[in-house]
C-alpha cells in the first residue's frame, strides 16, 4: 500500500512515452491549442484505486467476533444453589451505598464470581419450598448470567435445603470432571421438602461432590420490607434464624467449608476465597470462527477496474 503513492508520483514525474513523433511542432499547431482534458488523470486514479483494493484483498481481511467453537473446560464443574424464600427479601445488606436485599446482593456477587470462572461449567439451582433448575452446568456464561439477573424471591413458603442440595448434586453426578462443587447459600433452616440435608450431604460425599455452604444474613434481627394499608413501604424487624450447625455438618462431610456472610463485603470475600481454593491449571484451547472479508474488498476493486476499462474504450477513448 505504501508503494502505490510512490509509484503514482514517479509515473507523473517521468511522464508517459510519446504516442506520436513529429519533426516540427508547426505540424500539430492546431492540436496544441486544444484545452487539456482531465479524463486521463481520472482513469489513472481509477486504476490506482483498483490496485489498492486488490492489495487489501491479498492481505485477507477477516471479521473477528464470530461464534466461538466449543472450548475445553477446566475440569471444574460448579452448581450454585441460591435460597429464594421470602426471608431473602430482608434488606440487611448494602449495595453501591444503598440498602439492598439478600437476593440482590447474592446476584451481584454471583455475577462477579461467574465472570472470574471463564473455563468452568457453572449451573444454577434456586429453591424455596421446592427446588428448581434455573440453568444446567454450562460454559455459556452469558446465558447463565441472564438467568441470574432474572432471579427474584419465590412466592412459596418454606426452605427446602435438602431438596436443593440433592437437585444440585444430580446436575453433577453424570459429568466427568476432576472436581465437582456445590455452593449453597441460604438464610434459614430446612423446613420443607422430603429429603434431609444431611442425607443429601451423604449422597454428595458418595459422588465426590464438595459442598461449600454460606449462611446469609446479619446476626440478631433484620429489616423486612412490607407495604402498609396506605401503600407505603415499611420495615419490620424479623429474627435471623440460620441453621449454622447443619450447614457446617454438610460442608464437613463433603470436604468443603462453611461461611457466614453478614455483609456485602464479607460475601464478596467468601466467593473470592472459594475462587482461589478451587483452581485447576490446564491448557485451554479456544477456537474462533472468522468471516472472510476478502470478497467485500476484491469485488469493488473488480468493479472499479471494469469501469476504468469501459470508460477508456468508449467515452474517453484515446489514440493510439
Amino acid at each position: 500500500m505504501l508503494a502505490i503513492p510512490v509509484l503514482a508520483w514517479l509515473r507523473g514525474r517521468l511522464g508517459r512515452e510519446s504516442a506520436f513523433l513529429y519533426s516540427s511542432i508547426s505540424l500539430v499547431r492546431g492540436i496544441t491549442e486544444l484545452s487539456r482534458s482531465r479524463a486521463g488523470a481520472f482513469l489513472l486514479s481509477l486504476r490506482w484505486l483498483a490496485l489498492a483494493l486488490f492489495v487489501i484483498g491479498m492481505a485477507r481481511p477477516q471479521e473477528a467476533g464470530g461464534n466461538k467453537a466449543p472450548q475445553k473446560a477446566s475440569g471444574i464443574d460448579i452448581v450454585v444453589a441460591i435460597d429464594l424464600s421470602g426471608s431473602m427479601k430482608s434488606e440487611d445488606f448494602e449495595l453501591h451505598g444503598d440498602r439492598a436485599s439478600r437476593v440482590d446482593v447474592a446476584k451481584d456477587v454471583l455475577d462477579t464470581f461467574v465472570q472470574h470462572r471463564v473455563d468452568d461449567r457453572i449451573g444454577l439451582v434456586v429453591f424455596a419450598g421446592n427446588a428448581y433448575v434455573a440453568s444446567p452446568p454450562t460454559l455459556d456464561h452469558d446465558f447463565l448470567l441472564r438467568n441470574v439477573q432474572r432471579l427474584e424471591a419465590l412466592r412459596e413458603s418454606g426452605t427446602a435445603i435438602g431438596s436443593a442440595l440433592t437437585t444440585a448434586v444430580n446436575r453433577l453426578r453424570d459429568l466427568k470432571s476432576k472436581s465437582k462443587i456445590v455452593i449453597l447459600m441460604t438464610d434459614g433452616q430446612n423446613n420443607a421438602g422430603t429429603i434431609s440435608p444431611l442425607t443429601a450431604a451423604d449422597a454428595a460425599q458418595a459422588l465426590g461432590v464438595k459442598v461449600y455452604t454460606v449462611g446469609v444474613g446479619i446476626r440478631g434481627k433484620a429489616p423486612y420490607p412490607y407495604v402498609d394499608a396506605f401503600g407505603q413501604r415499611r420495615y419490620q424487624m424479623v429474627d435471623v434464624d440460620i441453621d449454622e450447625d447443619t450447614l457446617k455438618k454438610i460442608s464437613d462431610r463433603t470436604g468443603g467449608r462453611y461461611y457466614r456472610a453478614d455483609s456485602t463485603a464479607t460475601l464478596h470475600a467468601i466467593y473470592d476465597e472459594i475462587d482461589k481454593l478451587e483452581k485447576n491449571k490446564v491448557e485451554t484451547k479456544r477456537h474462533a470462527y472468522y468471516s472472510e472479508m476478502m470478497g467485500w474488498v476484491v469485488a469493488p476493486g473488480l468493479a472499479v477496474l471494469f469501469l476504468e476499462t469501459i470508460l477508456a474504450q468508449t467515452v474517453w477513448r484515446k489514440l493510439p
